[in-house]
């Protein structure tokens, strides 16, 4: 340290640090008496700053005054390091137990600080502070001991306490601020309140802390507040920090955490202009590290390593044999020369930073220090930095083996396809910083790890890497624990490539997976490959394991057992398992199995306040997709309600109902019970507005009365949507007799030019009102899904023939009475399973690029995307060349 006098300190502040020359003249007496170099009265001054003013503002002129005496003391050469780290951490002890005292007064009945206290970590928790930190402490309260505020709790007080703590001394005014107050290093974090009780943290820190924790509580101690109290919390949980034999687990755990700090900086890289000495190679933290690895590994077994100060403990590890003194005396070196050259760099404007400035400031620093440029000042750290590094350098080494969890995150990236994407290894390696409670602990992120070069390459092919990340990130976020899965992806490589097929190819399988991420376990199994049950085994599997009288159980069963069928279906569809158009049916199936068990459950949950209506029940009608059959992963469930029986009946309950109430009620009810979100989450979006009179009339009509408005007073396009109307619930004697009443009507005689006009009408409006979305919107599209539905529903109702609601069957019927071409009928199952397809492939309704493309067409039958899109034109045109042949007009093809 070289003496240069204090009024040169002063000149050379003035001159170089803008905060300082700032400071000086706010403070002019406290000049004067640093240019004299007495260093009594000038601590004397700083304990009187404020004197006599509310505790905010005197903490922040104490705060000021002692930061400009220490700065120009150490310029002067009149303090060592020791000196200011030692009282700027004495001060933060003195800020913060002011600032506790402060709140207490104000929140509690009996001002007292007793039950509430704040450990001070990291280099406040080492008295190693630096110029202008931030301190890191865990505010911690005793229920039981803690007093009662006015109208709170004593954790209600406790969390009152916390915020006026952070503001006393962290808001900036115009006196400046006192210390920014970081609280992230509380137990659970993310989770937890600003204060948390004694209890709590100890059951975190004895069961779910992360490694990370471990290390920062070997620079813990209790520092304000009802400091006895936390020290004695210390000491109960000093077997999580020293334990006296570790297993290969936290050994483990130790040897990431040093990955860890290598990959986790990502600034510039070499020494000079933005370098950062903390966290940059060969930094400060590096140094930090060096030590507490060590002393994690032999200080539960050696009371003597458990030094918080940095420069003890590696001389001590040096004693012990543990580490080279050579390593240790350099790296004490390094960390003295880094730590003041980082406070000099902060003295230039009060700002906690640590990288070196550009330009004219790197200049300015350097003649802080006492050097004539910056290239002499960055000439000084080069050797500390180097001997750091290659110090940490050997400590990675000691424990890679070269394999996938034990190489740093950015190198895995690196390697793989995603290297030229900017800051994705940013994003991955932040997977494993414990944000993610699937992610926590040695086992989980070692198995992840594994798992990341297939991961990545999948990534690198999706359409768009970035949202595929984003799918995985909110899936990791969703999953409560992560171990299971990923060592059973990885014993399971085909499960694996299912899974990569549902992040990458897949966004709304990927969706549902992050909302419920227990649906991989529906893939566990080889019958997730297998198409769906018949309806009455899907069924009664819905409601087996239904409590008794549990009507909110069998909801949320119902949505378990649906969920799983549904997500099978998708995965077995982007996996080229099944034809799309058995795809599609199995989606029925389920639908009309979920539709069953909704109406039993409510029912019976209705009769318990309203009995039954004698000789009536429900039957309820699907239409649209759901009754042909053919079903999308998107698809709502379009459906009619009715009840046979005499109208004007009522119910034999205890709350008796006229029987149209009655199932109008019990209809509204069923379907609740199909798109409310529960706990396992929603369900389906159900439709209504096909029923007689649509959403003018009621919910609920009578058989009687749906056939004598089906006769009398529906329109055309409600004759066209009957035609592919199915019964889905109800008796079999019940179905059978609305399915006989629907067949009346679609056979009954009409004027076939009458019926044309409405036709032609209708698909117009339509087209004009409902244009395509995308040029895979093959239902939209002129010559796709709508206008083929609309030639055979013109063709079943002029002729009463092919009445089938699946419109394959349709198309089979009339092509062979040589109605239709072959070639319209091939178009309509082409565009059928595109569709279907898209919907889980391509929602945007666009042609995804690289694998979700490929996937595709080859779920469609095609070559690849171009091949996949000269079908679609083909099928478009054949459905365009028949409706002319049909309808005698043309079908103008949009583009």
């Amino acid at each position: 340290m070289t003496t240069i006098g204090w009024s040169d300190a002063i000149a050379r502040a003035r001159e170089n640090a803008p905060f300082l020359e700032r400071s000086l003249d706010r403070l002019p007496d406290l000049a004067a008496i640093l240019a004299a170099g007495d260093t009594g009265a000038a601590f004397a001054f700083c304990e009187q700053a404020g004197a006599d003013q509310p505790v905010g503002i005197a903490l922040r002129r104490q705060r000021l005054a002692l930061a400009l005496t220490l700065a120009i003391g150490d310029l002067a050469g009149a303090f060592t390091l020791d000196d200011v780290m030692q009282r700027l951490s004495a001060f933060a002890d003195l800020a913060l137990d002011t600032a506790i005292a402060e709140a207490a007064q104000a929140r509690t009945k009996l001002d007292s600080v007793d039950g509430f206290f704040a450990l001070a970590l990291g280099k406040h928790g080492a008295r190693e502070l630096n110029y202008s930190s931030d301190i890191d402490p865990i505010l911690l309260f005793d229920p039981e001991v803690l007093a009662e505020g006015e109208r709170s709790t004593p954790a209600e007080t406790a969390q009152r306490m916390a915020r006026d703590i952070v503001r006393l001394l962290a808001d900036h005014t115009e006196e400046g601020y006192v210390f920014r107050v970081d609280l992230r290093l509380r137990p659970a974090a993310e989770v937890a309140p600003l204060a948390v009780s004694v209890n709590a943290a100890a059951s975190h820190y004895g069961s779910a802390a992360l490694a990370w924790e471990r290390a920062a509580f070997i620079r813990a101690r209790s520092a304000a507040g009802d400091v006895e109290r936390g020290a004695r919390f210390l000491s109960g949980i000093r077997p999580f920090v020293w334990r006296r034999s570790l297993d290969f687990g936290t050994i483990d755990d130790i040897a990431q955490l040093r990955v860890r700090i290598r990959e986790a900086y990502s600034g510039e890289s070499t020494l000079g202009s933005g370098f950062d000495l903390k966290r940059g190679r060969g930094g400060i933290r590096e140094i930090e590290f060096f030590a507490q690895t060590h002393q994690l590994i032999h200080g539960g077994r050696d009371p003597r390593l458990r030094s918080s100060d940095t420069r003890a403990a590696l001389l001590t590890l040096a004693r012990a044999d543990i580490v080279e003194e050579e390593t240790a005396i350099r790296l004490a070196e390094a960390y003295t020369r880094l730590r003041v050259v980082e406070h000099r760099i902060q003295m230039l404007e009060d700002r906690q930073t640590h990288a070196i400035p550009e330009g004219e400031a790197l200049d300015r620093l350097a003649r802080l220090d006492g050097y004539a440029d910056g290239n002499a000042l960055l000439a000084t750290l080069e050797p500390h930095l180097a001997a750091t590094a290659r110090a940490f350098d050997d400590l990675l080494e000691s424990s890679r083996t070269g394999a996938a969890e034990d190489r740093p995150v950015r190198e895995l990236v690196a390697d793989s396809p995603l290297a030229q994407e900017g800051d994705i290894s940013d994003r991955v390696a932040n997977w494993l910083d414990g944000r993610y409670r699937a992610l926590r602990g040695t086992d989980a992120q070692n198995a992840f790890r594994r798992l990341l070069p297939s991961l990545l390459e999948s990534l690198a092919q999706s359409a768009e890497p970035d949202r595929a990340i984003v799918r995985l990130e909110r899936l990791l976020e969703a999953l409560p624990s992560g171990i299971n899965l990923f060592r059973l992806l990885e014993a399971r490589p085909a499960l694996l490539d299912q899974f990569l097929s549902i992040i990458t190819l897949a966004p709304p399988l990927a969706n549902d997976l992050a909302l419920r991420p227990a649906l991989l376990d529906a893939l566990i199994d080889r019958s997730a490959l297998d198409l769906p049950e018949r309806v009455s085994s899907l069924r009664s599997s819905m409601m087996r394991a239904e409590p008794l009288g549990n009507y909110e159980a069998l909801l949320d069963r119902i949505r378990v057992v649906t969920g799983e069928q549904r997500f099978a279906l998708g995965v077995q569809l982007i996996g080229g398992t099944h034809d799309p158009l058995d795809i599609a049916r199995g989606f029925a199936t389920v639908a009309e199995a979920a539709l069953q068990a909704a109406m039993a459950g409510a029912k019976a949950e209705f009769a318990r306040a309203h009995g039954e209506v004698e000789g009536s029940e429900m039957v309820i009608l699907g239409l649209g997709r759901l009754g042909g059959e053919a079903l999308t992963h998107a698809s709502d469930l379009d459906i009619v309600y009715l009840f046979t029986g005499d109208y004007s009946a009522e119910s034999n309950g205890e709350r008796p109902m006229g029987a149209s109430r009655y199932f109008n009620r019990l209809a509204q009810r069923v379907s609740a019970a199909l798109s409310v979100p529960t706990a396992e989450g929603p369900l389906y979006e159900v439709d209504t507005r096909l029923r007689p009179q649509g959403a003018q009339g009621p919910l609920a009509v009578s058989v009687e009365s749906f056939s004598r408005y089906q006769r009398e007073s529906a329109w055309t396009w409600e004759h066209m949507a009957l035609a592919r109307a199915r019964t889905v619930a109800g008796s079999f004697s019940a179905r059978a007799r609305v399915e006989d009443i629907i067949r009346e009507v679609l056979c009954a005689p009409r004027d076939p030019a009458t019926l044309r006009e409405d036709v032609l009408r209708m698909r117009a409006e339509m087209a004009q009102h409902k244009p395509a979305k995308g040029p895979l919107d093959v239902k939209l599209l002129r010559g796709g899904l709508v206008d083929i539905e609309f030639i055979l529903h013109f063709l079943q109702l002029r002729d009463g023939i092919a009445l089938d609601p699946r419109l394959s069957k349709v198309c089979e019927t009339l092509v062979h009475a040589g109605e239709l071409p072959a070639e319209f009928a091939q178009a309509q199952d082409f565009l059928t399973r595109l569709i279907v397809a898209a919907r889980l492939l391509a929602p945007d309704l666009s042609c995804p690029p690289g694998a979700a493309g490929e996937a595709l067409a080859k779920a469609c039958g095609c070559a690849g995307p171009a091949d996949l899109l000269q079908a679609v034109a083909k099928a478009r045109q054949s459905v365009a060349q028949t409706w002319q042949q049909i309808f005698e007009t043309k079908l103008e093809l949009d583009r």
